[in-house]
């Protein structure tokens, strides 16, 4: 069943491309000349431009760590997830190598300096040198583990494989891992029921380009985005470890912010967005 209105979707479509065209250029120039504060935060006021272009009130329980580097770890929802944990989080995506062949997505991705991960094992070894050296220069990434999108509901089990980079030590010490959840919560006010949630989840066949205009065309949406205490390495033991421990964080996250249970996650961050 389609919802929504037309007129809001065009406007809001117009907006999203006027805004990536104008500030497109300054970044691709300073990502040239290297200008790290630029190429650090102009992607973090794009996405939160982008967010409130799109209707998107983003919700933030916790709080993010403030060592850099951190690797973050992430359910995975929608390609909405980009605009929503950009605007929070200075630092790049690691994605699975197909977004880089989806026309005009794989623009802004690689303009974020996203990492693409090849499921064949052949490549597999030269994302994750390519995800170690920026960790080892102090970037922040964001990695969703599942491997893939869910719908919104539960969360996938996490690749153990690819927490073999939370290996690396800088100075001594290893990388900072911290857990995350994202959910899509309310819309207009009303909590979305599991038959609703598709609205925002783009998993499984749905096709992209319906799917992003029937979003464009809804109202305001409340997203949840829920920081977990950091972890690493050390304390857990092994990436296998590690990763079960972060899947058991993230998945209660999204089941409490799902149920309307947020007393049963951390206090709310007051310098959230």
């Amino acid at each position: 069943m389609w919802i929504g209105s037309p007129l809001r979707g065009i406007f809001r479509l117009a907006s999203f491309l006027l805004l990536t065209l104008v500030l497109l250029p300054p970044y691709f120039l300073a990502t040239a000349l290297r200008i790290r504060p630029v190429i650090r935060w102009m992607p973090v006021v794009y996405h939160r431009i982008v967010c409130t272009t799109l209707g998107i009130r983003v919700r933030v329980m916790g709080r993010r760590s403030q060592v850099m580097p951190t690797l973050y770890v992430c359910n995975h929802v929608s390609y909405l997830d980009i605009f929503v944990l950009g605007g929070l989080v200075p630092g790049s995506f690691v994605a699975k190598a197909e977004v880089a062949t989806w026309p005009f997505f794989s623009t802004l991705a690689k303009a974020q300096r996203t990492i693409f991960v090849e499921r064949r094992s052949a490549k597999t070894s030269h994302s994750r040198d390519e995800m170690m050296r920026r960790l080892d220069t102090g970037d922040n990434l964001m990695l969703f583990p599942e491997g893939t999108s869910s719908d919104g509901t539960r969360v996938l089990p996490f690749r153990s494989a690819l927490f073999a980079v939370a290996q690396l030590r800088r100075d001594g010490r290893p990388i900072s891992v911290q857990p995350m959840s994202i959910s899509y919560t309310r819309l207009d006010g009303i909590p979305l029921g599991r038959y609703w949630r598709p609205l925002f989840a783009w998993f499984g066949d749905l096709y992209l380009v319906p799917h992003v205009w029937q979003m464009v065309c809804l109202g305001e949406t409340e997203t949840v985005v829920t920081f977990f205490p950091p972890v690493d390495i050390d304390r857990l033991g092994d990436r296998k470890k590690l990763a079960e421990h972060c899947y058991r964080q993230v998945s209660a996250g999204v089941q409490s912010a799902n149920s309307g249970r947020l007393e049963l996650l951390p206090p709310l961050d007051p310098a959230g967005a």
